[in-house]
């Protein structure tokens, strides 16, 4: 599975205003993996902002379409008019593994039911459009053995299918090498046996690993 996450470098989150008749409404978006690391996204703006008058927030800490680590509060908004269309906001952008949080600061006139879904809604669909991202590939191990002198050839051909060497482990039986192979992807292992001249062996688990 591949799908788009946040991709912020070294900042934290990112963060956009939004008016709406004096109401002041401060989005941040942040890459998160877990629930607990949502919450701390949540506690920050709670300690940046202790004056602010809603701290309201949606999260999506794994892939799109995730049914377990989700959440979205209204944080004392009428129910359904901020953490919910924030949700969908998230769920509509196809985004995982990210929460945000609003900041609302209230300017004296009050927006009413449909006003406050609407001003949470733009104010985070404004956020991700100016969201940086990247592309997250789900992967899993798969171990492969060749000779010294053809891994070279091994790396090459993983390299050639997107699939980074996570570990070597050099015995007297040759190279033993750990891929991180993308999920959506069958290896050509009958290809690549090929091209290592017919000295590849594949293992259906971590090699040593007790029986």
């Amino acid at each position: 599975m591949r799908y788009p996450i946040p991709c912020l470098d070294n900042a934290p989150w990112l963060e956009k205003s939004l008016e709406v008749q004096k109401s002041r409404f401060i989005a941040r978006v942040a890459h998160v993996t877990t629930p607990e690391q949502a919450q701390q996204l949540i506690d920050q703006a709670r300690l940046d902002h202790p004056d602010a008058s809603h701290h309201c927030s949606a999260f999506i800490a794994g892939p799109p379409g995730e049914q377990n680590a989700i959440g979205f509060s209204d944080d004392g908004e009428p129910g359904g008019t901020a953490g919910r269309p924030m949700y969908q906001a998230l769920e509509g952008s196809g985004l995982g593994q990210t929460a945000s949080v609003i900041i609302r600061y209230f300017g004296g006139t009050k927006l009413g039911t449909g006003g406050l879904v609407r001003a949470y809604s733009k104010a985070l669909l404004q956020a991700l459009e100016s969201l940086p991202t990247r592309e997250y590939v789900t992967r899993r191990p798969l171990w492969l053995t060749t000779d010294f002198a053809l891994e070279h050839e091994l790396r090459r051909w993983a390299e050639l299918n997107d699939a980074p060497v996570d570990q070597a482990l050099h015995n007297a039986d040759g190279v033993t090498i750990t891929l991180a192979w993308p999920m959506d992807q069958t290896p050509d292992l009958e290809g690549l046996n090929s091209r290592l001249k017919g000295r590849l062996i594949c293992h259906d688990e971590r090699p040593g690993t007790p029986a």
